[in-house]
């Protein structure tokens, strides 16, 4: 294969194809057309330069000193605290030094230390001192009830034990039914039921409150009788001494009137290491804040997790390891609450000089974090890259042969936001996130929604983007929306999803990133949101009436002001509640024109960032949270200050998104080259080089329309339209299907792919698509009889045309050798032509 130095390492891990089968052309031509082409035009560059040489930077001792929790509370006499010490070097690196720290109380008497635990002796206030390096840390601490020994509770003390051991999770008794004849609620959504289960089920054998310890519940629990699931603890452990005293106090629930509070939040210690070296080791602590204003360290009672154990693991008790150099995020689950810290993993000794952060609010986000993993950043692309990059984006298609004349003969300092603003107002930007919407919203005809119905639905939302109507206020409309599906299209919002459930679902993973599913059935394992939090938000959308008009194809989408949603444990009926925000006030009013003003609201915590996610995802390929719909805590966002920030820019640009394009595309962020180092050629979601990136099916097909000029039919659309054109989700081609369309059966924004596959290259190189086109468009031929262009401008219009740069010297040179080998030389440009439209460089923006 030939191969320049400057191509050779282009996409070397994505497939390509390989022969044109032309019947023409003989197959010692064809192979060496292929071998030639695909070894010269094949990828973008993505190699790896020399790692620079740099000095390491300063460290040692010196550093800033933190304890945590920064206070202590300790409500009675079975309460207890632990603490760790984290000393944040110069560099940034932080190193667990609690077994290094000088610690003593200020005031003896109140509280005594035992080991990394403080334990409480008498009421009082007194503070626990810290001493290192000179350093000095003080944390308030503060003894309360220290004489009482409250009751074990069922909810607040046995259950977390339950959890804690496993006992309910899905590969055990919380399975749907059970586990050897036991059942019980996944994660304890359901209390009460498991209280009944565990004391009424098997009579005197699973609780024996006679003799307590020789209760099947607690026996099996250790081992000692037979039992699936294992031991779970020892006799010895505070899990075992919990349960037993419950047994010894007759097993008694929870009284009515006097339930244990609820936990309001849980807080996860400390905020974020920064580890270095294989086997280093933090220790995390847990705190939950109750609703009476008691806390309580639940570091032994927390399920930990973490997401990444290649690069750190955890163990049960909040013993975090590190690994292979990375990321992870270290989860803590206790009671309805799912927190976590980030943790990064560096070699030792790593040799680093952090260059200077330079570039817009973007770029210093992303510069601080790549200090943080000690990565370089790449250099810029080039013009010719950022032309062909930004017109993808922006517009789905390539920029012209005239059009990249003028860019690159521009000499004016500011072009490339010139170029963006230019772009930004062709209509091509707005049919392309018209579209990208349309999938989210499922806009497609089915038994239930005419063709005319989601025609018109998706020439509402086109309509919407070329107007600049900002995206809250069209989310509103859309929310609200009353009258038939034909003078009011966006009322088929309700048409296309009828159920109520999935309706609230789909509002949710949309407009916030939220996937609530899990929450149906029990409360969500991975994230904060509960069953409560289910129907309660779905019951904004219970009250919203159908009634067929006077055309049968049209259905009357209004508010009836009747209709609940119950809950499935008790049947009671739900109060219209916010996601995380309390109850809403719905008396007489439209539930759906509530929950609309406050989704859309500048101060809701979720839709500004989730929309800013999705659009910083369609340009640097990875959303800071990715997937883009799936934001919760268990799936943190890679650099949260970026999350927030965009999320916050968005509002302040009152939701006109082409601003926040304006930004990202400015930033130096986005106009790096895919061409990594050494330091960052692994990194994959902090946005240290650039990402080569499929073309999506529909600019896929357009863009080759557009280089053969050729035209294509689909359905209600005159001859020429654009695929991104295409109204109707049924309405679909060979093509686009192999290319990963979305079918727009669900909200998830993972149903269009852009995955490469063995099909998509055997269609490039068998189908009808490419070859037809070349040989319908006559490209090739006009150039040569009209405009009578030489083989080699040829060659350099071809280049232009589809990848936007020139072919380099030894290309054209290996090309015209190649070239003098076909039967004529309108064949073997076409030869030529069809390669590079099957080349990786043509296929992926880059």
């Amino acid at each position: 294969m030939i191969a320049t130095s400057e191509t050779a390492c282009r996409l070397p891990h994505l497939s390509s194809p390989l022969a044109r089968p032309r019947t023409i052309m003989s197959h010692r031509i064809r192979f060496a057309f292929s071998s030639l082409l695909f070894g010269l035009i094949a990828s973008v560059a993505i190699g790896v330069e020399p790692e620079a040489s740099v000095p390491a930077p300063a460290g040692g001792p010196a550093g800033s000193l933190a304890v945590y929790p920064t206070s202590v509370l300790l409500n009675s006499a079975r309460d207890f605290q632990s603490f760790v010490a984290v000393l944040t070097r110069e560099d940034g690196v932080t190193v667990d030094v609690t077994d290094q720290v000088d610690w003593k109380l200020a005031a003896e008497g109140l509280a005594k230390r035992d080991g990394h635990q403080l334990l409480p002796i008498a009421d009082g206030e007194t503070e626990l001192v810290a001493k290192l390096n000179g350093q000095e840390v003080r944390v308030p601490l503060k003894v309360q009830n220290a004489a009482e020994r409250p009751a074990i509770s069922f909810k607040k003390d046995i259950m977390p034990v339950l959890t804690r051991s496993g006992c309910n999770t899905g590969s055990c008794h919380g399975a749907a039914r059970g586990k050897d004849g036991f059942n019980l609620s996944l994660f304890g959504f359901d209390p009460d039921g498991d209280y009944l289960r565990i004391t009424r089920e098997l009579g005197t054998r699973r609780v024996n409150l006679a003799v307590p310890e020789e209760s099947l519940f607690i026996k099996k629990a250790i081992g000692a009788v037979p039992h699936t699931g294992g031991k779970l603890f020892d006799t010895d452990s505070d899990y075992y001494a919990t349960v037993l005293e419950w047994l010894e106090n007759g097993a008694p629930i929870d009284p009515a009137d006097n339930q244990p509070p609820a936990v309001a939040s849980v807080d996860f210690y400390p905020p974020q290491a920064v580890i270095e070296g294989a086997e280093s080791t933090q220790r995390f602590v847990a705190v939950a804040n109750y609703a009476d204003g008691t806390t309580r360290d639940v570091s032994r009672l927390a399920a930990f997790a973490t997401n990444n154990p290649t690069s750190t693991t955890v163990d049960a008790f909040g013993n975090a390891v590190a690994g292979a150099r990375g990321e992870a995020f270290i989860m803590a689950r206790f009671d309805t609450h799912t927190v976590g810290s980030q943790v990064l993993v560096l070699p030792k000794g790593l040799e680093y000089t952090a260059p200077e952060i330079t570039g817009n609010y973007i770029d210093q986000l992303v510069g601080k974090k790549m200090q943080q993993l000690r990565i370089l950043p790449s250099e810029i692309c080039s013009d010719e890259e950022f032309l062909r990059r930004a017109t993808i984006d922006i517009t789905g298609m390539l920029p012209t042969s005239e059009e990249y004349t003028q860019f690159m003969q521009d000499a004016a300092p500011d072009k490339r936001a010139a170029l963006v603003n230019r772009l930004l107002e062709q209509k091509e930007f707005s049919e392309i996130w018209a579209m990208k919407f349309a999938q989210l919203l499922m806009i497609k005809s089915s038994n239930q929604v005419s063709y005319k119905s989601a025609f018109l639905y998706a020439n509402w939302l086109t309509d919407k983007f070329a107007r600049k109507v900002p995206v809250d206020q069209m989310v509103r409309d859309l929310l609200t929306a009353e009258g038939g599906t034909f003078n009011t299209p966006q009322t088929n919002f309700y048409e296309i999803e009828r159920d109520t459930l999935k309706t609230s679902e789909n509002v949710a993973q949309v407009f916030m990133g939220i996937r609530t599913q899990c929450a149906q059935c029990h409360n969500h394992p991975f994230d904060r949101w509960t069953m409560d939090d289910y129907y309660g938000f779905a019951s904004f959308f219970s009250q919203i009436g159908r009634k067929t008009a006077e055309d049968y194809r049209e259905r009357i989408v209004y508010n009836r002001n009747s209709g609940d949603v119950r809950h499935p444990v008790g049947n009671r009926v739900m109060t219209p509640t916010y996601l995380g925000d309390g109850e809403a006030d719905t008396k007489g009013k439209d539930r759906r024109a509530v929950v609309a003003e406050w989704l859309t609201a500048p101060e809701n915590p979720y839709f500004a960032k989730s929309l800013a996610n999705r659009v910083w995802k369609h340009f640097l390929g990875v959303g800071v949270v990715d997937p883009v719909d799936d934001i919760r805590v268990s799936n943190p966002a890679s650099n949260p200050e970026l999350f927030d920030t965009l999320g916050d820019k968005l509002v302040e640009y009152e939701f006109d998104f082409r601003q926040l394009v304006r930004d990202i595309c400015a930033s130096e962020a986005y106009q790096r080259s895919v061409v990594a180092n050494e330091t960052n050629k692994n990194d994959t979601r902090n946005y240290t080089h650039a990402l080569p990136r499929r073309i999506p099916a529909e600019s896929m097909l357009d863009v080759i329309c557009q280089v053969t000029e050729t035209k294509d039919k689909f359905r209600g659309l005159p001859l020429g339209a654009r695929a991104v054109q295409i109204a109707d989700g049924k309405t679909s081609n060979y093509f686009l299907t192999t290319f990963g369309r979305s079918a727009r059966d669900t909200v998830c924004e993972c149903e269009a792919t852009t995955d490469p596959s063995l099909s998509q290259a055997l269609h490039l190189l068998n189908g009808a698509t490419v070859s037809g086109k070349i040989t319908q468009g006559k490209v090739v031929e006009r150039m040569l009889k009209d405009d009578g262009l030489t083989p080699e401008q040829v060659i350099d219009q071809l280049y232009i045309r589809c990848l936007c740069r020139v072919p380099t010297a030894e290309e054209k040179k290996a090309l015209l050798v190649s070239l003098s080998e076909a039967a004529n030389e309108q064949q073997g440009l076409e030869d030529v032509f069809w390669a590079i439209v099957n080349s990786r460089e043509f296929v992926f923006n880059h």
